[in-house]
Formats: structure tokens, sequence, C-alpha cells
């Protein structure tokens, strides 16, 4: 997530880890982990292999104390972005580095004038009443960033996580995020059913190797 300094559990080269990622003694991880018996090459990095297998099991925790679970935050764009609701739209991120956070776009001439509130667990989030005569503050194809300052004092601007749409200015090359909330005569509706859940995990795609210090 933007807005934030901290590394990826067990990211980085290190071996031992700090914190919730403190790696184990290669004996605790050998007799752990049946992996290092299948692939002894593996042998030289068990420290970071515990760093990420402790990284996963705090912030599964964590998720479950703040979020309702993994779950619940795998629907994050049910919470997060700009949602209508309560008689007009809600905008909601996650910046657990913000000091202040502004949602600039086409409705306010890209100013800081719609400032964002802390939730606690590093969410800030802003809700915007209609206008007095039903339309929205942000309206259909309005496009936006979001503004923060960081903890160290440093400004940046970034297109929102879970916008649904983003346009490129092909003058910058630079992307901003669209608020697509068409009305109902416009809006596309889904023709055919959803396909059931899956039993089992699928994994599509794998890229072994490429979070590696070693060029391979």
């Amino acid at each position: 997530h933007f807005g934030s300094k901290k590394e990826a559990p067990g990211g980085g080269c290190s071996g031992g880890g700090v914190g919730p990622f403190k790696g184990r003694s290669p004996v605790a991880a050998a007799m752990a982990l049946k992996i290092f018996e299948l692939d002894r090459m593996l042998e030289g990095v068990q420290g970071q292999i515990w760093d990420r297998v402790n990284g996963y099991k705090h912030w599964k925790e964590e998720l479950k104390k703040n979020e309702g679970g993994l779950e619940t935050f795998a629907e994050g764009y049910k919470t997060f972005g700009l949602l209508r609701e309560k008689g007009g739209v809600t905008y909601r991120e996650w910046l657990p580095n913000a000091k202040q956070v502004f949602l600039i776009g086409e409705f306010n001439n890209w100013e800081n004038t719609t400032s964002l509130s802390g939730e606690g667990f590093g969410r800030w989030s802003v809700h915007l009443p209609d206008k007095a005569d039903g339309t929205p503050v942000v309206p259909h194809r309005c496009q936006l960033k979001v503004r923060i300052e960081t903890n160290d004092g440093q400004w940046i601007e970034r297109v929102p996580a879970w916008t649904r749409l983003a346009w490129q200015d092909h003058t910058t090359n630079l992307f901003n995020g669209v608020h697509w909330d068409p009305p109902a005569d416009e809006a596309y509706s889904f023709v055919h059913p959803r396909p059931p859940k899956p039993e089992n995990l699928k994994i599509y795609e794998a890229h072994v190797g490429m979070g590696s210090c070693d060029p391979k």
C-alpha cells in the first residue's frame, strides 16, 4: 500500500529478521518445514523463509483482530475506495504512514480542500454528502488522486488503491483514478451467473526466484 514505508514481511536479503518476523534457528527450521528436507539448496536461506512464515502468521492475526479476518479483508472493495452510502459517497483508504491525507480531483480543482480523518489501524476516510439538488459531489467519470503527507514530511500523490478505473494522461504518461458510478440506464448488468466457488485453492501463476538477490 502506498503511504507506508514498512517492507513486506521477510523482505530483503538479510537472514534473521526483526520484531514479529525474527527467524528461527536452522535446526528448528529443518525440523518444522518439510521443504528443507526436499530441497537442500534452501538450507542457506532458512532465516529468510522463516521471516516470511512468521510474518504471514503475524499479519494474519492482525487482520483477524482489526479487519474481521483474511477473507473479509480480501473483500476490501466493499469497504475501501469511493462507495455510495448514507446519502452521499464515502472515500476510505489504508495509509498507515500518513500524517495527513486529501482527496483531490476534478471535483475540487485538484486542491487540498477535501481532507480525510484517521479511523485507526491505518484507515483514513471522508464522507461527502450529496448536494442540495441530490447530485453527487464527485460525479460519474470524475478523475481523482489521493495526496498524502507522510510521517517524515514528504508529499506524494497516488491513484487510489481501490479505484475501479484509471485513465492515462498522455501529456504526462501518468494515471488518474476515475470514479465510475454510471446512472442506472447506463450501468452494465451481468448476463451469466457467477461461477461456483472452487473447493480448493488454485494457483494461476508462480514466479519462482523473482524475489531473489541472485539475478537468475
